[in-house]
């Protein structure tokens, strides 16, 4: 509460009341909380009071003085209490004797009259604060106060005033004497309007006489309530008002202290209204309140609901316990006596117990200093800005420029009378209003950081248009990053003005002459209920931001500052702490650039960070108030164009500022070494805000280190404080000038140095120019410097640098820049840094040199790769230098804000350390620069020209040298890492140092935000290694997370780097020059509210060096640019392509290297976006020009289009035909990025504006790319580089990131599809057993697609969603309708393959019919005959020897008698019937028995020479002679030899030295055969191989049997077939061991099948086999019967027995399936793709070791696969026991239950129709049809039976044995017949993977790895390729094998022959080329170690040459690095 000072009733007529202070009143028996305003006073204007009110005011009635002095007389004068101690002396909610007074002006007074009200301060006066939450007349109207407005006070109650009755003290002292009471409390009510009914009758309220209108409104008094004296403040609805907690809680509880709070929650609410409750209490009050408060249920009178029922509710109980468990319920009448009681019981019972007693406003004041740095202060209204200092209309420097006597009372005002009186917590809580408005009311604690504005928000979107306060910080920092110096001068969207138009209801049709007259001057008449909002203080929002921010941001902060050209803080009084803080932190960053002249008119440069720059300062403070301007004034003398110091006339200004007074800003003057600069050197203007005698300390610092001297004066009286000062500032010998406010003389020189000077009525520019004029004459002269750095040493400042944190960091900082300081600049990396320097350019030169390989590739490669290694270990001793291991060590100890200092202050130091010496560089690189160029005008081509580019050059190459930044050290790091990780890679097994945790530190400096490192500009180079270990920590640290990748390319020195740096607040280095080299990258975070709309969390920005360098030249240029513009284009999701100025040469450059890199995109498959930035545009806001310029640029796109295309060998005509592009949205036009001439010119506000513009163009676009991973990102970085390294990008890039995603398709793809094989087996099964069970007669298709529905639309329902959801879904949308395509076809293969097996069980159902009833017919004879003799042998039946023999004898006679007239099938011996086919087609037998015993054949389609099969043909002659003769001596001697190996260096020297195509060396007549040759005859074999498997499985011979012309149609086959062959090839014919070989290979592989099918129709056709199966069964029924069985446990019998061969066949069926399934779930060669296979088969293959296995998986891959799943499926059987038996074991379970339920179900039907046993047979049989073969017909003769539950059981009883059996017979995996199964899991395996593309490369024979057989147009490829040799490839005309890999000869200059008959050579690089077989490969080059066949070659060599019958000599000579594998190695290098 403000009140006036306890003053005399006399009081000064300057002693004005604050307009916004508060007071009390004691008028009858009513207490009140008012806020006194103007307008409700009618204290107003006191000029217009003056004027107005002249004639009516005569001297104040005694009746008047008698009226205040009555009422003030009652009460004791020492009962007075000084408000402005009364943050110590607290009230005594007891202590009734203290009586606060509150002075208040009467309307009635003379302006030398105040009157003093005494009132009662007791704490038990009730205060109904109901309606309290506006503040309105109502409150202060006659009735209240008896005070009311002069004027008609004067007119309308003149008569009626008389002196106060006695009745008034009669009231008061009843008061007085109630208080008296026994027990005395003050209760606060809260809670909201609708829980409690406030009528008469209300017991807690007081009175029940009283209407409930006046209850609602003002309680009576303080009143007995039950023997207490009670005192209630009514605060219902009091959180939902606008009140504010400074204006009315604070007061209030300072003045009475609170025993009881009341919460008020009516019953029936939602649990959240309860906690919103609580939690306002809790807010406004804090925590310790909840120890004095009480919850009060109210409900209606009428409401059934007690306290148990809350007990029921959890989250209400909660609420509870917060509040001491202290409850009850009330009504809301709160008219019942004995709830009052219960009530006023327990408040009792608190109070007892609480000490203190009640909540005091000392507990208050401590909650509100808390709340005042961190607390949420919710949804609070914005109320108005209640401050005293300044009044509505005076201006910012606290003056009203007007009659004297009002000028004093506003001086009293403005210099702190009024606050004075203001409470500490009062002025805090303004700054604390301040900070909610604008949502910093919890950033003074918890720091905004960079992190919290430098990313993608919503906020960044509309930035420009005007925002509401809460929004001002944000927008401030973010248009201040983007060097929009309008930040300053953001317009506020006001969210009242639509309410407060709307509530305006004036009569707007008044229009007399008294309206017009009151609305224009009759302040009166101005509505008193709609107070416009104060906006807040542009300065406001800059100091809170300020304030708010931590260290780094504030850094952020004051460099964009510095950059919008603003004075920035340099002494800042802390608002909260009061201390005066000086940031020199923040200036640490800013570097000032400028050209000083001297008296010579010689022009110097200078460049320096500003907190060295020691300059003079000119100082600028004002004593008292003044009308000027002061921050005007100096904005105007430093550049006239540019607000530098924020001041009144600013856009945006506003009457109040809280945050400025005291802060001392400080501004730079910048010469440019012109004739019109204002000073000829930097100078620095220092500006204290506020009046500088209440500044002392910030005063007393200015003055000391000022050069010159300025202060603002008002008239002062010669005894005035202020003279003082000025007599102090005139007895110093530093220059003064005096600017007089109130005067307007021109300036003068009163003494030495002294100057005065008058403002008034003056010329603002006359002004400027006198001042520039004096300081200029004073600054020319000797005078003192300032150094920013001065500021910190005084003791009385807070200097931020001192926090422990920034010293920490400094120390360690300065340790490693202590390290460089006596040393060279140039010779500190070379000392320091020894990785990076000569060490890594070596070996940059060195890899780039393997992708240019020449001669002997391997052995080429393989001397690079040992030298590159020596690099590396080299690198490896020297790494770990002192400076990198104090740099480390502090990034590894430091602690995370330490190391953010750290970093900062190596930046800093790095930079200050190089400035100097750098700058003197650039000073002698100019001047040689100027003599090289003044000799070459004179066209001197002399020696002294040379030796000055000479000697230019070199101070270039120191110039380099020199450069030395934070970068260096990290680039160092990267390459101590890869020297670290490649010698521990190849030392692996010895003990190495680890280094793993440097990318882990690069990871997190990337994280948090600074630039790191892509390509090393110097070397040209990006260090993958370093780049892949990183980004896998960043992926560690975040996650895989996605990004945007934004590109830039452009010229040197066009703005690049600034454009990024405005547009997302990124750090990279922007300076004039070439100050970025290479490319670096910075994450720039999305925040979680814009993930919405982007489909990736964040933006990854590239920058990049500028095209077209000075430092490079020629060629080179050309392809470095055109290199850099490749490698960032298809890095990035888009690329800014940067264009400057209108320069058409420029232009040209970019747009051609842009549109080359496009093209080549769209060549790999890629396609990034773009956007064209024409920066520098003049006058862009002329349409019709960029409409000009636009179609200017599209026609160049056009034209580089088409010559690009020639180049790149493409058909695109112009540049949309590339890449998708809209001229009218991609391209982009941009101011000038200053606004005027450097160095003084601020940002120019229209290019802020263009970064914004772009920057939403940017993302409107992002929303429908899905960026990438980082892990794909990664991926995409290797695949550029590698391929740039090649000459031929095309051609070399290989998109790994591609190839991964279609592997990992594939294996989903593997997955879909078996889903359908093992749905569509087990639906064959099904219909197996129906067609066997006679159920199924013909198989439809549309009956298999709808069986096959279900799990067709499950898989299209994963397809659907793998290609929609999977984080690689927009590459996967390349693929997805082929693959679709696929499965269709896959579906119909299957369907059309089951429908071809099934209805081939049919025919062979029907084609046994006959068979298949005879044999019913023998069972039923056989059971008559058995049952017949059973019956006569019953009396034996105890003898069972004796029934065995009787019936083993009838048996033979019985089957002999059966099958008399059947003959038998016999067994058959393919091999003889082959050998005698041989001979009968021609072939001598003799012959053939010699080829059979020798076994030679076994081989044929495998042999590595067929030399020995083949002789020369009678067709030779046609062949020409010298290639004849070339073949006859193939053989050199050894001049021949030497003659080739001369020839051979010469074709070498010359550049033709290639690896060629190879013949095989043989001596005599094998020699015909080429390398070629061999290779065909190869190919042919198993061509005739393949085709007559194919033949054989068309017999058919399970429904035939055997006939021994199948063979002798094989085997005439095979003799035509190599006729055939024989005739197209001519040169060379077969021997007939050839055919003969071939024929028994073929032969013996086709009878094996033929046997097992034969086997299989032996045993299903023939009639004596098929009754010896039947044998057992039915000496069991005989037996049975002899025993006296019934027929129904006979049935029973023969039942089991049919079930058990089902069961069984159901159970290996199923489990070939399950098998199957778990196989590829489980074992790891079937659980991937075919690639995932292939791999284990080479570890299988590595580990046996066996030459003829490799030879067979090189040569015939197919067929080793496919034993090797037959192997590896029988080894899973044998060891893998228990998975296995738990398949069938389950398989077995589960037919047992169907049988079970088919028998009941049997029984079940049979009893309910009385049907038979065929009725019963017939269910049975139904309900099994699909799951087990059961013909009911094979069971006759059982009519008698009738008991089904009988027969039921005893089918149960022996089915259980006959399970048993089952489970014994399969209990063991050995004991499995593999023939059992219909299709065997292996078949199954082999189908599922081998169903793919087998090509083999035409150079390797590596295997095609598509899983699908019809791939195209996807090329063949295999992610490693093997040594040619393996495949028996060699030089033309020698026996050297080729060692090269096809991925290392593609990368080469080298050429081939791509037949042994071709003549034509092709460039390795053009392989495809050479013919379809080598069109389809996509071969890459690839530098991978590929240890596994190398190690192969080196175990296998002399097999490999056996083989071959060629030699590892020569150039084929095996590398000595390939013999240092080992198998482990190999192995090792597969997984």
């Amino acid at each position: 509460m403000e009140t006036g000072e306890n003053k005399e009733m006399e009081t000064e007529t300057e002693d004005a009341l604050d307009p916004s202070s508060e007071c009390t009143y004691e008028g009858e028996e009513h207490q009140l909380f008012l806020q006194l305003e103007p307008e409700a006073l009618d204290i107003t204007d006191i000029e217009s009071q003056h004027s107005d009110q002249r004639d009516d005011k005569t001297t104040k009635t005694d009746e008047e003085k008698t009226e205040i002095t009555t009422i003030s007389s009652n009460f004791p004068q020492s009962s007075k209490i000084d408000i402005e101690n009364e943050s110590d002396d607290l009230v005594d909610p007891c202590d009734e004797s203290l009586i606060p007074t509150c002075t208040i002006p009467s309307a009635h007074q003379d302006q030398d009259t105040m009157v003093h009200l005494d009132h009662f301060a007791d704490p038990h006066i009730l205060i109904n604060m109901d309606n309290v939450g506006t503040v309105s007349r109502k409150s202060l109207e006659p009735e209240a106060l008896d005070i009311t407005d002069s004027e008609s006070q004067h007119s309308d109650q003149q008569d009626d005033k008389t002196t106060k009755t006695d009745e008034e003290k009669t009231e008061i002292t009843t008061s007085s004497n109630f208080a008296q009471s026994s027990k005395k409390f003050t209760i606060a009510l809260i809670g909201g309007t609708d829980s409690m009914e406030i009528e008469s009758g209300n017991l807690l309220l007081g009175q029940d006489d009283l209407p409930a209108a006046e209850l609602s409104q003002i309680a009576p008094r303080m009143y007995d309530l039950f023997g207490r004296c009670v005192s209630v403040i009514n605060m219902l609805g009091l959180q939902s008002s606008e009140l504010t907690q400074e204006n009315h809680i604070g007061p209030l509880v300072h003045k009475q202290g609170i025993n009881a709070v009341l919460l008020l929650l009516p019953l029936g609410q939602h649990i959240d209204e309860f906690k919103m409750g609580v939690g306002w209490l809790e807010r406004m009050l804090g925590e310790r309140a909840l120890a004095f408060t009480i919850i009060v249920f109210t409900h209606k009178n009428d409401q059934d609901f007690g306290l148990g029922d809350l007990k029921d509710n959890n989250d209400l109980m909660d609420l509870i316990e917060m509040c001491g468990n202290r409850y009850l319920t009330c009504k809301k009448t709160m008219n019942d006596p004995a709830e009052i009681s219960t009530l006023l019981e327990q408040i009792d019972l608190m109070v007892s117990e609480n000490d203190p007693c009640c909540y005091t406003g000392e507990m208050y004041d401590e909650e509100i200093r808390k709340q005042l740095l961190k607390t949420d202060w919710g949804d609070r209204s914005q109320s108005e800005e209640k401050t005293a200092s300044v009044p509505d209309n005076l201006p910012e420097d606290g003056v009203l420029n007007k009659e004297k006597e009002e000028e004093k009372i506003l001086e009293e005002i403005s210099g702190g009378l009024i606050k004075k009186n203001i409470p500490e917590n009062i002025q805090l809580a303004k700054v604390a209003e301040l900070m909610c408005r604008l949502h910093l009311q919890d950033k003074y604690q918890d720091k905004l950081t960079t992190a919290d504005f430098l990313n993608i928000g919503s906020s960044t979107q509309h930035q420009h248009e005007p925002q509401t306060e809460n929004k001002l910080a944000h927008t401030f920092l973010q248009r201040l990053l983007m060097l929009d110096y309008r930040a300053r001068y953001i317009p506020v969207r006001d969210e009242n003005s639509e309410m407060h138009d709307a509530n305006d209801n004036r009569n707007d049709n008044a229009e007399t002459e008294e309206s017009a007259f009151d609305a224009l001057f009759n302040k009166n008449t101005v509505s008193g209920d709609l107070k416009r909002n104060t906006h807040v203080h542009p300065m406001d929002v800059q100091m809170a931001v300020f304030h708010c921010s931590d260290s780094f941001l504030r850094q952020f902060m004051v460099t964009k500052l510095s950059l919008c050209q603003y004075a920035l803080p340099l002494l800042v009084p802390n608002p909260f702490t009061k201390e005066i803080e000086c940031p020199l932190w923040t200036f640490r960053q800013i570097r000032k650039t400028w050209k000083s002249t001297n008296d010579s008119n010689i022009v110097t440069s200078q460049s320096m960070p500003i907190y060295k720059a020691e300059t003079p300062m000119v100082s600028f403070f004002r004593l008292g108030s003044v009308s000027s301007s002061k921050s005007q004034l100096m904005s105007n003398l430093i550049n006239q164009r540019h607000s530098t110091f924020f001041h009144r006339h600013c856009p945006g200004s506003s009457k109040t500022c809280l945050l400025m007074d005291g802060v001392v800003e400080i501004a730079w003057y910048c010469p440019a070494g012109k004739p019109n600069d204002i000073f000829t050197d930097c100078v620095a203007f220092c500006n204290l805000h506020g009046d500088a005698i209440a500044k002392e300390i910030q005063r007393d610092r200015l003055i000391e280190k000022a050069s010159v001297n300025v202060i603002l004066l008002p008239s002062l009286g010669k005894g005035d404080k202020s003279m003082a000062i000025v007599q102090e500032l005139f007895k110093s010998s530093k220059p003064l000038i005096c600017l007089l406010t109130e005067e307007d003389s021109v300036a003068t020189e009163i003494k030495k140095g002294k100057y005065k000077m008058g403002l008034r009525d003056r010329n603002q520019s006359d002004v400027s120019e006198e001042l520039k004029r004096i300081i200029r004459n004073h600054l020319s002269r000797p005078c003192c410097s300032f150094k920013l750095e001065d500021m910190a040493e005084y003791s009385g400042f807070r200097v931020d640098e001192n926090d422990e944190d920034c010293q920490v960091g400094k120390t360690n900082a300065l340790q490693i820049t202590d390290l460089l300081k006596e040393m060279e600049l140039s010779k500190i990396k070379e000392e320091f840094l020894p990785c990076q320097g000569r060490l890594w350019h070596d070996w940059c030169q060195k890899n780039k040199d393997l992708y240019r390989l020449q001669g002997n590739l391997e052995m080429e490669r393989s001397k690079i790769e040992h030298e590159m290694m020596q690099i590396r270990h080299h690198q490896h001793q020297v790494a770990f230098t002192e400076l990198m291991q104090m740099f480390i060590t502090s990034l590894r100890s430091l602690g995370e804000k330490e190391k953010s200092y750290f970093l900062k202050w190596v930046g800093i130091l790095l930079d200050d350390l190089s400035s100097d010496e750098l700058s003197d560089l650039h000073h002698k690189y100019d001047e040689k620069w100027s003599e090289v160029l003044a000799l070459k005008k004179k066209h001197d081509k002399s020696e002294q020209l040379k030796m000055r580019q000479m000697e230019l050059e070199k101070i270039s190459e120191k110039l380099q040298a020199a450069t030395f930044g934070f970068e260096h050290i990290l680039r160092e790091m990267g390459q101590i890492y890869e020297a670290h990780a490649s010698v521990a890679r190849q030392s692996k097994g010895e003990s190495e140092v680890t280094v793993s945790y440097l990318p882990e530190l690069a990871a997190e400096l990337m994280i948090s935000g600074h630039p790191m490192e892509l390509m090393d500009g110097d070397a040209a180079h990006v260090p993958l290694m370093w780049i892949n270990g990183v980004l896998d920590e960043v992926i560690k640290k975040l996650g895989d997370q996605r990004v945007f990748v934004l590109s830039i390319l452009g010229i040197q020195s066009t703005g690049k780097s600034t454009m990024l740096n405005a547009m997302f607040g990124l750090q990279f280095a922007v300076s004039a020059g070439r100050c970025t080299r290479g490319a670096f990258m910075q994450l720039v975070k999305v925040t979680e509210e814009m993930k919405d709309d982007f489909r990736f969390d964040y933006v990854l920005v590239v920058d990049t060096e500028g095209l077209r360098a000075l430092e490079l030249a020629g060629k080179a240029t050309v392809h470095h640019d055109n290199e850099l513009a490749t490698f960032v284009i298809g890095l990035g999701n888009m690329t800014l392509i940067n264009i400057f100025g209108e320069n058409p040469a420029e232009m040209q450059d970019i747009i051609q290297i842009a549109v080359q890199a496009f093209m080549r995109m769209k060549k790999v498959n890629l396609s990034p976006s773009c956007v064209f930035v024409h920066q520098n545009v003049g006058d862009i806001t002329a349409g019709e020009k960029n409409m000009e310029g636009k179609r200017r640029l599209q026609d160049k796109l056009d034209e580089m289009t088409q010559l690009a295309a020639k180049e790149e060998d493409s058909n695109a005509e112009c540049f949309s035909d590339v890449i998708a592009f809209d001229i009218q949205r991609d391209v982009k036009y941009f101011s000038q990025l200053w606004e005027g001439s450097p160095p003084m010119a601020p940002p120019n506000p229209c290019y802020s504006e263009n970064v914004q513009e772009l920057r939403k163009t940017i993302l409107s676009k992002t929303p429908t790319s899905f960026g990438m991973t980082l892990s794909q990102f990664k991926s995409s970085i290797q695949d550029l580089w590698n391929a740039l390294l090649n000459e031929n990008f095309v051609f070399s890039f290989k998109n790994t990131l591609e190839i991964a995603v279609y592997r990992k398709l594939e294996i989903q793809y593997g997955k879909w599809i078996w889903a359908l094989r093992s749905a569509m087996l087990t639906i064959e099964n099904q219909l197996h057993n129906r067609i066997e069970n006679g159920k199924l007669h013909r198989v439809e298709r549309h009956n298999l697609v709808e069986e096959m529905r279900k799990t067709r639309e499950e898989v299209n329902k994963s397809m659907e969603k793998y290609f929609d959801e999977d984080r690689d879904k927009e590459m996967l949308i390349q693929w997805r309708g082929r693959f679709q395509t696929k499965m269709c076809e896959f579906h119909d293969e299957l369907v059309k393959g089951a429908k071809r097996k099934l209805e081939e069980v049919i025919q062979q159902r029907d084609a046994r019919k006959k068979l298949d009833d005879k044999k019913t017919q023998y069972e039923n004879k056989l059971f008559q005959k058995s049952k017949e003799l059973a019956s006569k042998l019953k009396d034996k039946a105890k003898d069972e020897k004796q029934l065995e023999n009787e019936f083993n004898t009838l048996w033979g006679v019985w089957v002999a008698e059966l099958t008399n007239d059947t003959p038998s099938i016999m067994d058959i011996n393919i091999l003889d019937d082959v050998t005698c086919i041989l001979g009968e087609i021609g072939y001598e037998l003799s012959l053939v028995h010699d080829r059979k015993s020798c076994g030679m054949y076994r081989e044929i389609c495998t042999l590595g020479s067929y030399s020995n099969y083949a002789i020369v043909s009678k067709h030779q002659d046609l062949f020409k002679d010298d290639q004849h003769s070339r073949d006859a001596q193939r053989k050199p001697n050894k001049d021949q030899f030497q003659k080739n190996n001369v020839w051979g260096a010469f074709k070498s020297f010359w550049g033709f030295k290639s690896p060629e195509n190879k013949t095989i060396d043989h001596i005599g007549p094998s020699n015909i055969l080429t390398y070629t040759d061999h290779e065909l005859i190869r190919e042919f074999t198993n061509d005739v191989d393949e085709q007559s498997q194919m033949i054989i499985e068309t017999k058919p011979i399970e429904k035939m049997g055997y006939n021994d012309s199948y063979m002798q149609e094989i085997a005439t086959h095979v003799k035509e077939s190599v006729k055939e062959f024989e005739s197209k090839i001519r040169k060379y014919a077969f021997k007939k061991e050839f055919t003969i070989d071939l024929s028994l290979h073929v032969c013996e592989l086709a009878g094996s099948k033929l046997a097992d099918s034969h086997s299989k129709f032996r045993s299903n056709n023939d009639a004596l086999t098929y009754l010896e199966q039947k044998r057992p069964q039915y000496n069991k029924i005989f037996k049975r019967y002899c025993k006296g069985s019934s027929s129904a446990a006979v049935l029973g019998e023969l039942i089991c027995n049919t079930l058990k061969e089902s069961i069984v066949q159901a159970v290996y069926d199923q489990t070939a399936i399950d098998l199957a399934g778990e196989m590829q779930l489980s074992h790891p060669p079937f659980s991937g793709n075919r690639s995932n296979m292939e791999k284990h088969i080479l570890i299988s293959l590595a580990e046996k070791e066996n030459f003829d296995k490799f030879m067979t998986y090189i040569h015939n891959p197919r067929k080793h696969f496919e034993k090797f799943i037959r192997e590896d499926v029988e080894k899973y059987m044998l060891t893998e026991r228990s998975k296995v038996l738990a398949l069938i074991e389950g398989n077995i379970t589960a037919k047992e239950q169907r049988v079970s339920h088919a028998l009941h179900t049997a029984t079940k039907t049979v009893k309910n129709k009385n049907g038979d046993t065929n009725m019963w047979l017939r269910e049975l049989s139904s309900a099994l049809k699909d799951e087990l073969k059961f013909a009911e017909n094979h069971f006759s003769d059982f009519c008698d039976i009738t008991d089904f539950d009988f027969l039921e059981e005893e089918v149960r009883k022996d089915l259980a044995n006959r399970i048993i059996e089952i489970n014994r017979s399969l209990s063991n995996v050995s004991l499995l017949a593999m023939k059992q199964f219909r299709e065997r899991p292996d078949e199954i395996l082999i189908k599922h993977f081998c169903d793919c593309c087998w090509v083999q490369c035409p150079f390797c024979k590596a295997i095609c790895t598509n899983t699908m057989e019809g791939h195209k147009p996807i090329d063949h490829n295999v992610p490693f390729h093997r040594s040619k040799g393996i495949k028996g490839i060699h030089f033309r005309n020698t026996v050297e094998f080729s060692i090269d890999f096809c991925t290392t000869s593609v990368a080469s200059n080298g050429r081939f022959y791509p037949s042994h008959e071709s003549e034509d050579k092709y460039l390795w690089k053009e392989y495809r080329k050479a013919g379809p077989r080598f069109a389809d490969w996509s071969i890459t080059p690839d530098l991978s170690e590929l240890p596994y066949w190398k190690w192969f070659v080196c175990r296998f060599q002399e097999d490999l040459e056996r083989y071959y019958d060629l030699k590892f000599q020569g150039r084929g000579e095996i590398p000595i690095e390939w013999r240092k594998f080992t198998k482990q190695q190999a192995i090792e290098s597969l997984k």
